[in-house]
């Protein structure tokens, strides 16, 4: 690929490079990280508002380097989502990658900041997820490519950024911060898993062979309800019954899994994405206390 010569982008073009729509996946963990270190009596209100900072940063500085990877490598080239900052010609590629670097520099500066109140297990984490955010599509062998992507944003998404919160405040990680992050992270992934439903084809011409690549439609649809009711099922295991309450709100979003395809699936990342803030705001709510 060649470097394309473009004008200066401004504020609106970076804020659609950032993907306002996937920062509930950075929002949501800390959310519910908190209220389970308010839980035990160790919520920190600084440190809860530095591992948001920080995560937020990851999130754009992988939505930047998801954006830069994928022009290199050629899957953006017959898109049908929204429209990415790098191959539109919007931004030039080496900006972008600029960015993204900027982006988990900054976060790697909060992470300094957040050692330091809480100890050197918080580098280790802001670390590898740093890592992870660039080789999810960067890198000799992107996780994303290679039908990693669901078990990297479970992972890191939803474990890592819940238990990592509570850490941060509690200096300990209880077993219901494990569950609250595997709760999290099914919804974080079912986001995933519409953007790669409605990619499908275009990833497999290009040899993106995401988990939708290899298991096709009606299997990616079924995985979809599966994280979906894996959520609510773990929220009821934690003891509370408040996130129940998002359940009409997971209705049209399923609905739009299953009865729209290609461009039509963009609406259901927006659902999915509103899903997962509601849920998480009332699961966190359930666990405050």
């Amino acid at each position: 690929m060649t470097e394309l010569a473009v004008a200066r982008p401004g504020p609106g073009v970076w804020l659609m490079a950032a993907r306002p729509r996937t920062l509930s996946a950075a929002i949501s963990p800390v959310l519910v990280g908190t209220a389970i270190a308010h839980r035990m009596g160790a919520m920190r209100p600084l440190v809860a508002l530095l591992a948001l900072l920080a995560a937020l940063l990851i999130q754009v500085g992988t939505n930047f380097a998801n954006d830069y990877s994928d022009f290199k490598h050629g899957a953006d080239a017959n898109r049908v989502g929204p429209v990415r900052v790098t191959q539109s010609g919007l931004v030039a590629p080496r900006t972008v990658k600029l960015a993204a670097w900027l982006a988990f520099g900054l976060s790697g500066v909060l992470g300094i900041a957040l050692a330091a109140l809480s100890g050197w297990p918080i580098l280790a984490i802001g670390a590898a997820s740093v890592a992870a955010g660039w080789l999810y599509t960067g890198g000799p062998w992107p996780l994303g490519y290679h039908g990693l992507g669901d078990l990297f944003v479970l992972v890191f998404f939803g474990l890592v950024a819940t238990c990592g919160t509570v850490y941060a405040q509690a200096l300990s990680v209880p077993a219901p911060a494990w569950i609250a992050g595997a709760a999290v992270g099914s919804i974080a992934t079912a986001i995933l898993v519409v953007n790669n439903l409605r990619d499908r084809e275009t990833d497999a011409k290009v040899g993106k062979n995401t988990l939708a690549v290899k298991i096709g439609a009606t299997a990616s649809r079924v995985q979809y309800v599966a994280l979906i009711a894996l959520s609510f099922a773990l929220a009821i295991a934690l003891g509370t019954l408040w996130p129940l309450l998002a359940l009409p709100a997971a209705v049209p979003a399923m609905r739009t899994v299953f009865t729209q395809d290609g461009a039509g699936l963009n609406r259901g990342l927006g659902q999915t994405a509103r899903l997962q803030i509601l849920y998480s705001l009332l699961l966190a709510g359930g666990l405050w206390r």
